[in-house]
């Protein structure tokens, strides 16, 4: 693989496989594709293509083989670790897939939908609405991130605790591997036990073993019954109870169950336009629960009043507000959605994507609140997520009137005390955001030798030239 630029002649070769007004080689035009979306990482590249078909796809990365010329491919450019962003040294090309994205075929009697990597997660769900299905998968970014990144990350999103992430939600791809070859799993069948499972590689690879073009996702009917709900709690331990009645109340039905701190509340009715606070009183720990069901909207309605009742006569809701109608549950969502956005206005944050086993949350979370405090008198702990999963967003504010960037300049500190605490739970230091280039050191420090070998193995024999993402997930 090559460390230096592109000469203009390969270059133009490149662009000549999708036509030039199909390239990007302004700066100004480059500018937003070359900074990721906390700006921790700013590449540089020469060019961007915007292929239109698979072809045009395996054409570039036959050449980019044969010449040894790094292809960064990109979606929507929403990642947080970096895994989109190209390198500083200005030889890595930019492989962007917005132009593919058509909705190729929806099968609504199979619950299937066979769509480009191009297609934003949004339109998606659209597309299956319009057909009585529902495409499960739910991210704060989902109006501009796309399905190929979305597996490339294996995206969790919102409703992981009743729907999987996108591993689950996928039963076929079709991939442009480094080589330019082409391999078409696009298969249906929920039932495929040929041999090795080739599409569980791709997934999660963040784009270094090959180039996601195509996909089979997996459709759900449409719940009849939905009800969101939103209780103030008085600790951590609390919410688990609550959490663990509802999953006996709910089984299935219990779509989503989120954990909020009243700062993280504070921070998104001060900084986000619209967001107010749904309950009149204030309390240290909220949790938003969703509640889906197949049979009729008064069954939701009835399992939401039960459990909130049951949790009042435990002691385990202090308050609650049960939405009234389709907007109120899109608001109650739209605050938990916003908390990571609603940060930026606070000044630095330090922020972690870490799952632990959902028993081991709330000890977690206490160990971990006095090590960060210890270390950083002053810190403001915004800690929320998916409670059901065992994903939590461990963020960390500045304190108030501290200079940013001396507050960023202690990532690897906080990094070692949070990641550690995680590490002694049994979790993990990424539960959906990705390696990319953020965690990409670490991760060679906390897996078993023979774990990191096997991964720098199987990327070798996908990308023997070494040029497939480059310097993301793994040092080779």
């Amino acid at each position: 693989m090559s460390s230096s630029a592109p000469s203009s002649a390969l270059l133009d070769r490149f662009a000549a496989i999708v036509g030039e007004k199909h390239v990007l080689r302004e700066a100004a035009d480059m500018a937003p594709h070359l900074i990721e979306n906390r700006g921790l990482y700013h590449g540089a590249s020469p060019l961007l293509l915007k292929p239109g078909s698979v072809e045009e796809v395996s054409a570039i990365m036959k050449l980019a083989s044969e010449t040894g010329t790094p292809i960064v491919p990109q979606t929507g450019n929403t990642g947080l670790v970096g895994g989109q962003t190209p390198r500083e040294g200005g030889s890595d090309i930019i492989l962007s897939l917005e132009r593919m994205n058509r909705i190729r075929d929806i099968d609504p009697v199979g619950n299937t939908m066979i769509v480009d990597g191009g297609c934003i997660l949004a339109d998606v769900q659209k597309a299956a609405e319009e057909h009585g299905r529902m495409f499960p998968l739910s991210l704060g970014s989902e109006g501009s991130c796309r399905i190929a990144g979305n597996l490339s990350t294996n995206a969790g999103g919102t409703a992981v605790l009743a729907y999987g992430n996108m591993r689950q939600l996928c039963l076929g791809l079709e991939v442009v591997l480094p080589t330019g070859e082409i391999w078409n799993g696009l298969r249906r069948l929920k039932k495929d036990n040929t041999g090795y499972d080739l599409r569980d590689l791709f997934i999660g690879a963040e784009g270094t073993l090959g180039i996601i073009t195509g996909a089979v996702l997996k459709l759900f009917p449409q719940p009849l019954g939905h009800q969101v709900a939103f209780a103030g709690i008085q600790s951590v331990e609390d919410a688990l109870t609550l959490f663990k009645n509802a999953s006996s109340l709910c089984g299935p039905a219990l779509t989503g169950f989120e954990l909020m701190p009243r700062i993280g509340v504070e921070f998104t009715v001060r900084n986000i336009p619209g967001v107010r606070d749904p309950l009149e009183t204030v309390h240290p720990w909220y949790v938003l629960i969703d509640i889906s069901t197949s049979d009729s909207a008064e069954t939701a309605e009835r399992m939401t009043t039960t459990l909130l009742e049951q949790g009042y006569e435990a002691g385990l809701v202090q308050d609650a507000t049960i939405a009234s109608s389709e907007a109120q549950q899109k608001a109650l969502w739209h605050m938990r959605e916003s908390m990571s956005d609603a940060q930026k206005p606070e000044g630095g944050s330090i922020k972690h994507d870490v799952s632990v086993p959902v028993a081991q949350i709330p000890k977690f979370m206490h160990e971990t609140a006095i090590a960060v405090m210890a270390a950083m008198p002053g810190a403001r702990i915004c800690a929320f997520g998916h409670m059901g999963d065992g994903n939590i967003h461990y963020n960390i504010s500045q304190p108030v009137g501290a200079d940013k960037a001396e507050f960023i300049g202690r990532w690897r500190e906080m990094n070692k005390i949070v990641h550690g605490l995680v590490l002694e739970h049994g979790g993990s230091i990424s539960a959906e955001h990705g390696i990319g280039q953020l965690k990409r050191d670490e991760l060679g420090s906390i897996r078993p030798e023979i774990e990191i070998d096997l991964m720098r193995r199987i990327k070798m024999a996908f990308d023997p030239a070494g040029v497939m993402n480059p310097g993301k997930v793994l040092r080779v």
